[in-house]
C-alpha cells in the first residue's frame, strides 16, 4: 500500500511574539501621552495657585481632576484589554471553526479510504476463490497467466486501491526442479545476495536463483502490471515471508509494514491473503494447506482524494508508536491544526492512522484582527476625546477660578463705584442744596426786581446742574444694572401736558411757531409703569428736538402699537404724512403742522416687532405704545447715525460746535426703553428734521387711584362738559390736535378749514355753538375782522328758513406769537374774546376758557393746597434736623421753619442718639446719610434698638408708661436725607429702620410726601 505525497501548507498561528511587542508599544505610548497629559494638568493647576481661592475650592478641584484622570486612564485600560479580549474569542471561534473542518474533511476521507479498502478485499476475496476453484486440482490448470493476466485487468475498476494482485504458490524444496521444469524458469530471490532491494532498472533475468530452503512461494500469476515479479520468491523476502506466515497462520489477510516496492521503488505495503484447497478436511493442519500470496499493491490509495483538496493527508504504521512509519504524504513537521483518524485494514497484528492537515497556512484572522483593532480604535479616539474634555475642563475650571476671582473683584469694584457714586452724589448735591436752599430763602425775602431775577437765574443754574448730576448717575445705574421701574398708575396725557409745559417757554423763545402732542382715543386714560422714566425718555426727546430745531415745529404723538396697522380711526389723520405731503398753495407748504418738510415717520419705525404682531389687543394683555417725536430741526448727518445711541457721543464733536450737552440723553433713553421691554429708533434727513420713535409696555390700570384723580384735576376739569366748539384750521393734523385737547375737556368739536365753512355750520347747526376757536394762519384781515360783525348780522336778521343763532359764540384766537398792539387792537375792536397761546395744554386752556366765561379763580387756590397742606402739617411740630453741614443744617431748618415747625439742629449721629433716647420731644427726625463718627444708617440702627428695649420693659411691666412721658409705644419717624439717588441708599435706609427719605434740596411736593403719612392730621401723636 503505497501513498503518493501532497504539497502541505502548514497551519500556523499569528506570530505571537510580533503582536505581543505591539500591543506593549502602543500601551508604553499611551501610558506616556497619558503621562505627558497628567503633568501638563497639574502644571496647568499649579500655575493657578498663585491667585487666592478659597481652599476648599481648591482642593475639590483638585480632587476632581485626580479621579477624572484615573477615570481615563481606566478606561483606556478597559478599552486595551477588551479588544485583546474580542481578538482572543474571535480567533478562538475561527480556529475551532477550521478544526471542526479539518475533522470533517478528515473524517470524510478515513471513512472513503476505509470504504475503499473494503471493496478491494472482498474483490480480493472473490479473485482468490476463483484461483482456487479453476487452478488447484485441475490438471492441466484451467488458468493460465494470460487468463489471469487479462481478467485481472478487465476487473481492476472494482480494485480501485491496488496496483495490481499476483498469485504465488507453495513449492516444496523437494518439488522446486519439477516446478521449474514445468514452468520453464528459474525461481528467483527478490533481493540480491547482500539482500538489498533491487532499483528500478531491474530484470527478472538479472536476479539471483532462490537460495536452497523448505518451501519457496514463487509468483506464477500476475496482473500485467505486476508482470516483473513472475517467478520471484515471496518467501525470499523478509516482509512477505513474515507477511505469508501470519497469514497462513491466522487464514486472514495480513499487511507487511510499508516498504518500497520493486521496480517502482514507491513506498508501499503487501496484502496478504491464504487461498486453500478445496475440499480440505476441517482439522486440517497448516502443511495441509496450500497457501499462496496475492500482494496487493495499493499505491492508488489516496491518489483520488488528494487532487483539488484543500488539505494534506498522511498515512502511518504505527504499529511501533514510538517510530511510526509514514506510509503516504510528505515528510513535514508541526507547523499547524492536525487531526488523526484512525484507519483498519483488517490486520489485528498492524495499527493505521490517518493524519491530515490544511495544504496553506491558516490566513491571519482579518476579522478578528479589524474587530478588535475598530474597538481600540474607538476607545483610543473616546479616550482622546475624553482628554480633550478632561483637559478643557481643567481650562474652564481655572478659567472658573479666574473668573470668580474677577467676579469678586467686580462685585468689590462695582460696590466701590456705587459708593463713589453716592459719595460724589452727595458731596455735589450737600453744596449745591446749600446754594438752592440759600436762593429760596433770598427769594422769600423782599427784592426787586432785577434781585428776583438775578435769584431765578441762579436758582435755574443750579436745578441745571441737578438734572445734569442726575443724568450721570442714571447712566451709571444702568452700566450697574441697579435701575429699577416702579410699578403705578398714572395719565399719560397729564405726563404730556407735563413735559409741553418744561419746555414752553423754551419753544416760544427760539421762535418755534408749533409745539404740540396728540394721544389717540385708544390709548386707555390710566396705565401702570415707572411715570418717571416714561416722562424722561419724552423729556430728553423733545429736548433734543427744541434744541436743534429753529423753526417749524415740534410734534409728540402717542398710539397704541397694535393700533397702527389698521390706521382706521380719525385720529390717525397724523400719520397720513407720506401721501399727503404735497405742495397746497405753494412750493414751500406741507400738510405738516407747520407747512414744513418732514421726514417720513413710519421709516422710525419700520424695524419694531410690536408692529408685526397681531393688530388685536387683549383686555387683560400688555399695552404697547408707540410714541413718537418729530421735528423739522438739522437732522443728523448719515456718519454719525450709527452712533447716535452711544453714550457720550455727539454728531457734532468738536470744540466749536453750535450745540452743546453731555451726548448721554439718547443713551438713557434707550436703556430706559428697553427696560420697559419696548424698541427705540429714529429716522433723519439732514437739513428737513429727524422723528425718533419708541415703544414701552404698560398694564392697563383702573382711574381710581386718589394721586391720580389729583393729577387730573389740576389739569382737566367737568365744568365744560356739554359745550360745543368749531375749530377753524386750514391744516387738518393742527386742527386734530386742537380737536384732542378740547375733547379732554368734555368739550363736542367740530372742524373746519376756513372762516366762511364755520360762518355755514354754525348757521345751519340745530344746537347752540358756545365758542370758535380759530388759528392765527386761517385768520385774514378782512375775514376775521368782518367775522363778528357776520355773527351779530345773523343772529338779529335771523335767515329764511328761521334757523338764526341765539347766542354769539365766544372768539378764541389760536397763536404761537403775536404782538401786543395786534392782542390790544382785537381786544378793543371785539373781534376776540381771548388769547390761546401755544403750545397748547390742558391747564392752559382751561384757564383761558374760564376766564373767557368767567369760571376762573378755582385753579388758582388749588395750586396753594401743597403749600396750605404743608402748613397744616408742620406747624407746631417738633422736628430734630441731623447733619454735620452747618449749611445744610441751616437750609433744611429754614425749609421747615417755612411751614410752621420747630426745628432743632444736631452736628453728628452721637448728638441725635442722645437726644432721641426716650423720653424725648421730637415727632420726627430728618437724619443725613453720610456723617463723620456714626452714619445715620448706624445711629438710626441704635435709635430702634433703645426704643424696641424700652417698648419689651414696658410691655412686660417692668417699666411703666409714666415714665417715658405716658406713651406706651416709642417710634420717632426718621426719614433719610440723602444727597444721591442711588437705589442701595434707599435699600439701605429701609434695612436700618428708617421710615422714608427725601432728597436734597427739598422740593415741595416730595416733602409733602414724605410726611404725609406720618402727620395726616394735628391729632396724631408725635412719637406714636
Amino acid at each position: 500500500m503505497s501513498f503518493s505525497a501532497i504539497p502541505c501548507v502548514n497551519l500556523r498561528l499569528p506570530n505571537k511574539p510580533f503582536l505581543k511587542k505591539c500591543w506593549c508599544w502602543v500601551l508604553f505610548k499611551m501610558s506616556s501621552n497619558l503621562r505627558v497629559s497628567g503633568s501638563h494638568g497639574r502644571l496647568s493647576l499649579s500655575s493657578k495657585k498663585h491667585q487666592q481661592q478659597p481652599a476648599h475650592h481648591v482642593q475639590n478641584l483638585k480632587g476632581g481632576v485626580k479621579w477624572r484622570k484615573r477615570l481615563l486612564i481606566l478606561w483606556v485600560l478597559a478599552g486595551v484589554i477588551g479588544s485583546c479580549a474580542i481578538f482572543w474569542c474571535m480567533n478562538h471561534n475561527n480556529v475551532t471553526r477550521r478544526k471542526e473542518t479539518l475533522a470533517n474533511m478528515c473524517d470524510e476521507r478515513a471513512r472513503m479510504l476505509q470504504d475503499q479498502f473494503n471493496v478491494s478485499m472482498n474483490h480480493v476475496h472473490a479473485l482468490a476463490i476463483l484461483v482456487s476453484t479453476f487452478h488447484h486440482g485441475k490438471q492441466p490448470s484451467a488458468i493460465d497467466q494470460k487468463t489471469f493476466a487479462e481478467y485481472t485487468e478487465r476487473t481492476a475498476f472494482e480494485r480501485p486501491l491496488t496496483s495490481g494482485v499476483a498469485y504465488a504458490v507453495k513449492v516444496l524444496q523437494s518439488e522446486r526442479e519439477q516446478f521449474e521444469k514445468q514452468h520453464g524458469w528459474t525461481i528467483k530471490r527478490m533481493g540480491t545476495e547482500d539482500q538489498s532491494r533491487v532499483q528500478d532498472d531491474y530484470t527478472p533475468e538479472k536476479l539471483d536463483p532462490a537460495p536452497v530452503q523448505d518451501e519457496y512461494a514463487p509468483v506464477i500469476f500476475s496482473q500485467d502490471t505486476m508482470s516483473h515479479i513472475v517467478s520471484i520468491d515471496m518467501m525470499s523476502g523478509e516482509q512477505d515471508r513474515e507477511n505469508i506466515l501470519r497469514a497462513r497462520a491466522s487464514g486472514k489477510g495480513v499487511l507487511t509494514s510499508p516498504f518500497k516496492l520493486l521496480k517502482s521503488n514507491h513506498l508501499g505495503v503487501v496484502l496478504t491473503f491464504a487461498v486453500y484447497k478445496v475440499n480440505l478436511p476441517p482439522d486440517a493442519t497448516p502443511k495441509e494447506r496450500i497457501t499462496f500470496d496475492v500482494p496487493s499493491l495499493v499505491e492508488k490509495l489516496l491518489q483520488q482524494l488528494a487532487s483539488k483538496q484543500t488539505i494534506v493527508v498522511n498515512v502511518y504504521d504505527t504499529t511501533n508508536s514510538s517510530s511510526p512509519i509514514n506510509m503516504y504524504g510528505p515528510n513535514v513537521t508541526e507547523t499547524g491544526l492536525c487531526h488523526i483518524s484512525n484507519l483498519d485494514f483488517g490486520d489485528p497484528y498492524r495499527k493505521h492512522e490517518m493524519h491530515c492537515r490544511f495544504k496553506q497556512k491558516p490566513p491571519l484572522p482579518w476579522s478578528a484582527i479589524m474587530m478588535s483593532s475598530g474597538v481600540l480604535v474607538i476607545v483610543l479616539l473616546v479616550g482622546h476625546i475624553l482628554h480633550a474634555a478632561l483637559n478643557r475642563i481643567a481650562k474652564v475650571e481655572d478659567d472658573y477660578m479666574a473668573m470668580r476671582e474677577l467676579k469678586v473683584r467686580a462685585e468689590a469694584a462695582d460696590v466701590a463705584k456705587s459708593q463713589f457714586l453716592a459719595t460724589v452724589s452727595h458731596e455735589i448735591r450737600t453744596p449745591m442744596n446749600g446754594v438752592l436752599g440759600m436762593l429760596q430763602m433770598l427769594m422769600d425775602t423782599d427784592l426787586d426786581a432785577t434781585q428776583q431775577d438775578f435769584a431765578k437765574t441762579a436758582q435755574a443754574s443750579g436745578k441745571t446742574l441737578i438734572a445734569l448730576i442726575n443724568e450721570v448717575l442714571d447712566q451709571a445705574k444702568i452700566e450697574s444694572g441697579r435701575l429699577e421701574l416702579e410699578a403705578v398708575p398714572f395719565d399719560v396725557r397729564t405726563i404730556l401736558d407735563i413735559v409741553v409745559s418744561l419746555f414752553a417757554e423754551t419753544s416760544q423763545d427760539k421762535g418755534i411757531e408749533k409745539l404740540a402732542v396728540y394721544v389717540s382715543d385708544q390709548v386707555p386714560e390710566i396705565l401702570i409703569g415707572d411715570p418717571g422714566r416714561f416722562r424722561q425718555i419724552i423729556t430728553n426727546l423733545v429736548g433734543n428736538s427744541i434744541k436743534f430745531t429753529e423753526e417749524g415745529h415740534v410734534f409728540v404723538s402717542v398710539h397704541l402699537a397694535e393700533g397702527l396697522r389698521s390706521l382706521s380711526d380719525a385720529s390717525c389723520e397724523a400719520f397720513k404724512q407720506k401721501q399727503d405731503s404735497l405742495c397746497i398753495g405753494g412750493t414751500d407748504s406741507f400738510n405738516t403742522l407747520s407747512g414744513y418738510q418732514v421726514v417720513d415717520r413710519r421709516r422710525s419705525w419700520e424695524s419694531f416687532k410690536a408692529l408685526s404682531m397681531s393688530s388685536q389687543v387683549e383686555a387683560s394683555g400688555p399695552i404697547n405704545l408707540l410714541v413718537t417725536v418729530e421735528d423739522t430741526g438739522v437732522g443728523i448727518p448719515k456718519d454719525a447715525q450709527s452712533r447716535i445711541f452711544m453714550p457720550f457721543m455727539q454728531a457734532d464733536s468738536s470744540t466749536s460746535r453750535t450745540y452743546g450737552g453731555t451726548g448721554i440723553g439718547l443713551s438713557i433713553s434707550k436703556c430706559l426703553v428697553d427696560l420697559m421691554g419696548g424698541e427705540i429708533g429714529f429716522a433723519s434727513e439732514p437739513k428737513v428734521g429727524s422723528t425718533f420713535a419708541f415703544t414701552a409696555a404698560f398694564t392697563r390700570g383702573q382711574a381710581n387711584s386718589q394721586d391720580i384723580k389729583r393729577q387730573q384735576s389740576d389739569s382737566v376739569t367737568s365744568e365744560f362738559g356739554g359745550m360745543r366748539a368749531v375749530v377753524v384750521d386750514g391744516r387738518s393734523i393742527r386742527a386734530v390736535v386742537t380737536k384732542y385737547h378740547l375733547k379732554r375737556l368734555g368739550i363736542q368739536v367740530e372742524l373746519a378749514d376756513c372762516l366762511k365753512s364755520a360762518l355755514s355750520f354754525i348757521s345751519s347747526a340745530s344746537e347752540n355753538v358756545n365758542m370758535v376757536l380759530v388759528d392765527k394762519d386761517a385768520w385774514a384781515k378782512e375775514t376775521g375782522m368782518a367775522f363778528p360783525l357776520l355773527l351779530k348780522e345773523l343772529q338779529q336778521n335771523g335767515r329764511s328758513n328761521s334757523l338764526a343763532v341765539p347766542d354769539i359764540p365766544k372768539m378764541f384766537l389760536l397763536a404761537t406769537s403775536i404782538s401786543s398792539s395786534e392782542l390790544d387792537h382785537a381786544k378793543s375792536m371785539g373781534y376776540v374774546d381771548t388769547i390761546v397761546m401755544k403750545p397748547l395744554r390742558a391747564s392752559m386752556i382751561t384757564a383761558c376758557l374760564q376766564q373767557a366765561f368767567g369760571m376762573g379763580g378755582k385753579s388758582q387756590q388749588e395750586k396753594r393746597q401743597p403749600l396750605t397742606s404743608l402748613q397744616s402739617l408742620l406747624s407746631g411740630k417738633q422736628i430734630l434736623v441731623v447733619d454735620d453741614n452747618v449749611i445744610n443744617r441751616r437750609v433744611a431748618a429754614g425749609a421747615l421753619k417755612k411751614y410752621g415747625a420747630n426745628v432743632t439742629c444736631a452736628e453728628s449721629g452721637k448728638t441725635a442718639l442722645k437726644l432721641l433716647q426716650p423720653p424725648h420731644k421730637f415727632d420726627a427726625c430728618f437724619m443725613d446719610v453720610q456723617m463723620p463718627e456714626m452714619d445715620g444708617f448706624e445711629a438710626t440702627r441704635q435709635v430702634r434698638r433703645t426704643e424696641n428695649m424700652v417698648n419689651e420693659q414696658i410691655e412686660s411691666g417692668a417699666t411703666s408708661s409714666e415714665m417715658y412721658g405716658g406713651i406706651s409705644h416709642w417710634h420717632v419717624p426718621i426719614l433719610a436725607m440723602t444727597a444721591d439717588v442711588i437705589q442701595a441708599t434707599h435699600e439701605e435706609c429701609a434695612k436700618c429702620g428708617m421710615d422714608g427719605y427725601v432728597s436734597k434740596p427739598f422740593e415741595e411736593e416730595q416733602l409733602y410726601s414724605a410726611v404725609v403719612h406720618f402727620f395726616e392730621s394735628d391729632k396724631v401723636q408725635p412719637t406714636s
